[in-house]
């Protein structure tokens, strides 16, 4: 866990030597791969290569193929991986109490040798070529709908960091395939443009005030700039069509090293039910150490959709 916090706070360090140091492309081949299906787990805890990628996929025991299940998709930061990221979110216990199918797969490496979605120009692929991770993942959600009985109204991300803005990507791109979005620490497209929904998607934004990676007020990755976390949910309220300036909810508290309830919540009502969230962490860095609140607190957001 110290290891994974320690390589998710490097960022934007990283980011800076990668945009100076690389010359080639991706170890790895960035095409999408098909292939004979792959031998899904049918419950429990398993992982499969699908796409040429590593992918941890999770059944509940409650999983019955004659009723259909909700889909959560965790996608991690740059430098991390699937299994880190499940180490920091703790969503495995929410899957099997709630019901969900729950896959986290593993990014491309880098020259570097560091995982990675390609997910905006700001973050975080940062050499030629790109691999068209937006394109994977759709397929990726398409192999696990033939493999399950998905509930395709309710499949949904949740990413931190590089797989925040990754998750920000698939809403932008794949609407029709992703009803609800949680990001952790990412950030949309600086040019609002380039996000282009064909329905609204169901967005719960989540910024600490004090992150020393992706800063809260904006900024740029090697020159590529990312929006603040207002303007990320500035943007979406606008995608989603919502109505009204929005109405302010009761404090969370999901980081138990800060003092009180330090997670205010802000909630907008938008267009065929969605809506959009901003959870500000008062106090909180790149990688706020989660307290035992905060996976129920996310799911709940995700299933309600």
């Amino acid at each position: 866990m110290a290891r994974h916090h320690w390589r998710a706070a490097r960022v934007v360090a990283a980011a800076a030597a990668v945009m100076v140091t690389l010359a080639c492309g991706p170890a790895d081949d960035p095409r999408p791969t098909s292939s004979s299906p792959p031998a899904l787990p049918a419950s429990g805890t398993g992982t499969v290569q699908i796409g040429g990628r590593q992918v941890t996929v999770h059944v509940p025991a409650s999983y019955d193929p004659a009723r259909p299940a909700p889909l959560v998709i965790g996608l991690h930061g740059y430098t991390s991986d699937g299994v880190q990221l499940e180490s920091y979110l703790r969503l495995t216990p929410e899957s099997d109490r709630r019901g969900f199918v729950y896959a986290y797969p593993d990014g491309l490496t880098d020259d570097r040798g560091e995982r990675f979605w390609n997910a905006t120009d700001a973050c975080c692929s940062f050499s030629e070529p790109k691999p068209d991770d937006s394109r994977y993942l759709s397929e990726l959600i398409s192999t696990l709908e033939g493999g399950y009985r998905i509930d395709r109204s309710r499949v949904s991300l949740i990413g931190h960091s590089n797989g925040g803005f990754m998750a920000f990507r698939m809403a932008c791109d794949h609407a029709d395939q992703v009803a609800a979005i949680v990001s952790l620490n990412g950030a949309t497209w600086a040019d609002a443009g380039r996000c282009r929904p064909s329905k609204p998607v169901s967005v719960l934004v989540i910024n600490s005030s004090s992150d020393e990676t992706i800063a809260f007020t904006g900024g740029d990755i090697g020159g590529n700039a990312y929006p603040s976390a207002a303007t990320t949910v500035a943007d979406w309220v606008r995608y989603d069509r919502c109505g009204g300036t929005g109405r302010d909810a009761p404090k969370l508290d999901l980081v138990p090293a800060l003092t009180g309830a330090e997670t205010s919540v802000r909630t907008h009502d938008c267009a065929n039910g969605s809506v959009v969230q901003a959870w500000t962490i008062g106090g909180g860095t790149h990688v706020p150490p989660l307290g035992s609140a905060f996976a129920p607190a996310v799911t709940r957001f995700l299933l309600s959709r």
